[in-house]
């Protein structure tokens, strides 16, 4: 069944505000501002706006290092995350979780930098909802690489076996770093690894917003009433490097161009255009309202305040005696 206009526009959005949102991070890098790395989620904003969009306020996020996307989807303020990544005191952490460790309990969002780890700190959140008999769940983002580490088939079982209320959604955008999944697996659609766990799988276009927006809620009410996990595999393509300094030589200039014309957000827009009769200029509005929001958010965080060196050990625990 369609969405209404108003809730169709809203996606659109979102997904924009995240392509706009990497795209100043990468202008902020490139000059700069922001250090370390960055893993830029340019061209699999569907599958984290679907995604969040199928959830309730108080269910749980748990990212990736690549999270920027998940967390405007989720709704983190675009001040904040700006400022938490360019390391400002105005960040959620203060600056000190930047780019791969973003956390708001606030949003129930928590990303974790360790390929796989999503799954198994989410896997104890919801082990906890359980217990607790709270009817809240958890929805775990991965990549594709993170399918072949040990802990993350230890966490699917375990999540099958207890029957917890987790929707594992991997975002397989074919490359772990630089190595295709042809050369790290023999099944190319990963849910048929995951289906020998006992627990629901599928396999859909992670660039269809509505698609990954049903997919998910229906995995959602699955894991809220008791059935027990689901994994859900979205085929996608990242069309940036895997962080800020990879060229990315090891992909073909034919397969790029070929994922590029399954751009989630121009397929969106031409769904919108020809389901409601929307015109351009009313895209071409939305553009321009979501390039102000980023124009003000990177004022703020540079405005922002980097944290005093007098708070460099605050957070910090030790064992007994302390430093030394």
């Amino acid at each position: 069944m369609a969405l209404p206009l108003e809730e169709a526009l809203e996606l659109y959005r979102r997904m924009l505000r995240i392509r706009f949102f990497e795209k100043k991070m990468d202008f902020l890098f490139t000059h700069g501002q922001v250090h370390g790395t960055c893993h830029f989620s340019i061209g699999q904003e569907a599958s984290a706006v679907g995604a969040c969009a199928a959830i309730q306020e108080d269910d749980v996020v748990m990212s990736t290092h690549r999270g920027h996307g998940h967390a405007l989807a989720r709704g983190l303020p675009l001040n904040n995350l700006m400022a938490e990544l360019m390391g400002r005191v105005d960040g959620f952490c203060s600056g000190r979780g930047g780019t791969q460790h973003v956390m708001s309990w606030k949003h129930h969002f928590i990303a974790n930098g360790i390929t796989g780890g999503t799954a198994v700190t989410g896997t104890g959140i919801a082990l906890a909802f359980a217990l607790k008999k709270e009817p809240r769940v958890v929805l775990s983002f991965s990549g594709d690489g993170a399918i072949n580490e040990g802990h993350y088939h230890e966490t699917l079982n375990l999540a099958a076996v207890w029957k917890l209320p987790i929707i594992f959604l991997c975002e397989n955008n074919l490359y772990a770093m630089s190595t295709h999944t042809k050369e790290s697996m023999v099944l190319q659609d990963i849910s048929k690894r995951v289906e020998s766990y006992g627990m629901k799988s599928i396999t859909i276009d992670g660039n269809d917003i509505e698609m990954v927006k049903e997919t998910v809620s229906s995995a959602v009410q699955n894991a809220r009433t008791g059935l027990g996990p689901v994994f859900i595999e979205c085929k996608t393509y990242r069309f940036s490097g895997h962080s800020k300094n990879d060229l990315f030589l090891y992909r073909t200039r034919e397969e790029e161009a070929q994922w590029l014309k399954k751009d989630p957000i121009e397929k969106y827009e031409k769904i919108i255009k020809e389901r409601y009769g929307e015109s351009n200029e009313t895209f071409k509005r939305i553009h321009q309202e979501v390039e102000q929001e980023l124009d003000a958010a990177a004022i703020f965080a540079q405005n922002s305040p980097f944290p005093p060196e007098a708070s460099l050990l605050d957070h910090c625990w030790c064992s007994e005696g302390g430093l030394p």
